[in-house]
């Protein structure tokens, strides 16, 4: 936690000083050379930095940052921790431990839209990153929504799989899928009605024609291709040359599109990947792309994808407070932040702690 900063006055001997906090995303430290793309390049800046200057390692992964033990770091973790300047309990974490103790399952926001769904003889949608690779989501957590969507009477239960292979290696979806047919199997309900790579359904960088595929399949049942199973399907994109990340939308058996009164629960719960897809979903003032059936859903985010979105959250960020951003604003100092439209997120919202608005003195 930072407290305060201390500055030297601006004098015509002591000239305004700029201070640079550069974050090199994905660059890390490891002393084994197999397979070491950072030790193999020529790097005389860093080599200069590290002989000349100061400097220490620390750790982003795992309890060090608010994450379970063995579990990897990311992008997002990383700024939120680097923004806060303390260990902050990560949205995996808060909703491991609500699945453990109970809270998951009296959820208001998943009860609600699922017991209104339910009570109107409506389906509940299942959607988000069937993975266990634990940056955006994690299958034990989509496996713990249908679990609750049952146990609150859910007849109708569709599970619209989101296929990594960015997190995971890039063709392991299989298992995943398989874990989840057995969870719907022991139901006794429900059923995978598609399957998405997330290059699809999770674009973060306006590409909209990406997301116009996945929402066409979602909201109409529209997809170049079809399977009578999600394996098959799978097998059917590795047979076009497709990765997991790349699998074309497929709809799985017969057409399972939102509709209104439908419950949709997005289990995603890093935002920046999701955000897009719930903004074509719910905003009413949408211009990403023409958009065809736009169904009244009742759509619960996991976390809060943008504060904009009329959306029930199921987990709503905690409030960090004495977060840099904050204490150089409260000191009266001028901040820039600047990132390409990929990282735009991890630098502004994440790295304020989940804030969306800009501080005093801040320009992004």
């Amino acid at each position: 936690m930072v407290h305060s900063v201390t500055r030297a006055p601006n004098t015509v001997s002591t000239p305004r000083r700029t201070t640079l906090l550069v974050i090199l995303d994905g660059f890390g430290h490891r002393t084994a050379t197999e397979d070491n793309a950072i030790l193999a390049a020529q790097t005389p800046n860093l080599d200069r930095l590290r002989r000349d200057t100061s400097h220490t390692l620390v750790s982003g992964s795992g309890p060090d940052v608010g994450l379970p033990e063995g579990q990897m770091g990311n992008s997002e973790v990383g700024h939120m921790s680097l923004g806060a300047g303390r260990i902050v309990h990560q949205s995996i974490t808060r909703i491991d431990q609500a699945i453990a103790n109970g809270e998951f399952a009296s959820n208001p926001a998943y009860v609600q839209a699922i017991d209104a769904a339910v009570a109107a003889g409506k389906a509940v949608h299942i959607m988000g990153l069937l993975s266990p690779g634990g940056v955006h989501s994690h299958e034990e957590q989509v496996f713990a929504a249908l679990r609750l969507a049952a146990a609150r009477g859910a007849e109708r239960v569709y599970l619209h799989a989101f296929l990594d292979g960015r997190d995971t290696p890039p063709r392991s979806a299989a298992p995943s899928l398989q874990r989840a047919e057995a969870v719907l199997e022991a139901l006794g309900i429900g059923q995978i009605a598609s399957v998405h790579g997330r290059y699809w359904a999770m674009d973060r960088d306006n590409r909209w024609e990406r997301i116009e595929k996945s929402y066409g399949l979602l909201t109409q049942g529209a997809a170049a291709h079809h399977s009578a199973t999600a394996l098959a399907a799978l097998e059917a994109a590795y047979a076009r040359g497709e990765d997991d990340e790349f699998v074309e939308p497929t709809r799985i058996g017969d057409p399972a599109a939102f509709a209104e009164g439908d419950a949709v629960l997005f289990m995603n719960f890093r935002a920046d990947r999701a955000r897009q897809l719930a903004q074509a979903l719910t905003d009413p003032n949408f211009t990403g792309f023409t958009r065809g059936a736009q169904p009244d859903i009742c759509l619960v985010t996991t976390t809060e994808y943008a504060a904009s979105l009329p959306c029930p959250v199921a987990f709503p960020p905690d409030t960090l407070e004495d977060g840099l951003a904050e204490v150089l604003a409260n000191e009266g100092l001028t901040q820039l932040r600047i990132a390409e439209t990929e990282k735009y997120a991890h630098v502004t919202f994440f790295f304020s702690g989940g804030r969306e608005d800009t501080f005093a003195g801040e320009t992004r």
